[in-house]
């Protein structure tokens, strides 16, 4: 592997000149087409993260995700990719595997690294993660979580909450059973639940049913079956899709059909839950497009320009097969 040394050598000039012609600098002409000769020849390619240490003004911004086997984080990730790619950044990420202090000490190693901005994947935001933004002094970008006092991406959790509360209601569901996660996790354990439980209290004459389970699947899997045992639900609205996909393979373990006898939605709209059968009807995020809004946003703090404290993404609810119309019953 060729070095920045082997390059001056061989093109019969300084280190320097070559690390200046490298960086955008100014060199002669000829300079030039000597280094590009090599460069050519030789099929160098430059360290581009270690230019971005070096230089005044670096390109690298630095992404921390909780979890990498997940669809909303990958889709997320390739918007943020693609737009950094498009304004000529370029991402450098870290998994902290949903541990919070991992996730704290990965801000500081991110920072001690020199990019010139992170965006954190957040699922809860605590003071130490308020302490650790205050201390480090570099932009800082929440994308799914919000704060007061941090620039933010998030989805409408509470607004597609409302949404599919008003839809189960209008297909005449009123025996709910509403499957979420964790209150630690606000967007997702308490934004979507609000939403839901304000829908449903518009509506009135409604007997549900709030059950806590956890982001994986086997779990739903193993909860379901006594959810339906002990309340009988025409529906189970699952917060997330990877619970509603959970619930479903448990209801198909039980003998039991959906939407036949029971009813499942979820949220996210992931690929999977088009070509499963049932497919499922569920809220729709865009996450690649929060990911593209999370770069664009992030260059603007880089270059100190203008930007909203708060931005909010689009969803919209996917009708498919796993909800049954109960009004069409007593017609």
């Amino acid at each position: 592997m060729k070095t920045i040394a082997d390059i001056a050598r061989l093109s019969g000039v300084a280190k320097s000149t070559v690390s200046r012609y490298l960086n955008g600098g100014s060199v002669g002409e000829l300079t030039k087409k000597k280094i590009e000769r090599v460069i050519k020849e030789t099929g160098y390619v430059p360290n581009t993260f270690a230019q971005s240490l070096k230089a005044k003004k670096p390109n690298i911004i630095g992404t921390i995700v909780p979890r990498l086997d997940s669809y909303a984080t990958s889709q997320t990730l390739i918007g943020i990719d693609e737009k950094l790619r498009e304004l000529n950044y370029q991402m450098l990420i870290s998994n902290t595997s949903q541990d919070l202090e991992r996730e704290i000490e990965n801000i500081y190693t991110m920072a001690r690294q020199k990019v010139a901005g992170i965006i954190l994947l957040a699922t809860q935001i605590t003071d130490t993660h308020i302490e650790a933004f205050q201390t480090l002094q570099i932009p800082i970008l929440l994308v799914g979580q919000q704060h007061q006092d941090v620039y933010s991406v998030i989805h409408n959790d509470f607004d597609a909450g409302y949404d599919i509360g008003k839809y189960v209601m209008d297909k005449g569901h009123r025996k709910i059973a509403f499957l979420g996660v964790t209150e630690n996790d606000i967007a997702v354990g308490v934004n979507r639940k609000e939403g839901f439980k304000k829908a449903i209290q518009e509506s009135g004459d409604c007997e549900v049913k709030y059950y806590e389970t956890s982001f994986k699947m086997a779990e739903a899997i193993r909860k379901a079956p006594d959810i339906i045992d002990e309340f009988n639900p025409s529906i189970l609205v699952c917060a997330t899709d990877n619970i509603a996909l959970g619930a479903i393979k448990a209801a198909h373990l039980k003998g039991i059909q959906v939407p036949k006898d029971i009813s499942v939605t979820g949220f996210g709209g992931y690929d999977v839950t088009e070509i499963i059968h049932p497919s499922l009807t569920t809220v729709q995020f865009f996450y690649k497009e929060a990911g593209q809004m999370a770069a664009q946003s992030m260059v603007k703090l880089v270059n100190n320009e203008q930007l909203t404290p708060l931005l909010v993404s689009r969803h919209k609810i996917i009708e498919r097969e796993s909800v049954d119309n109960l009004v069409n019953h007593k017609l």
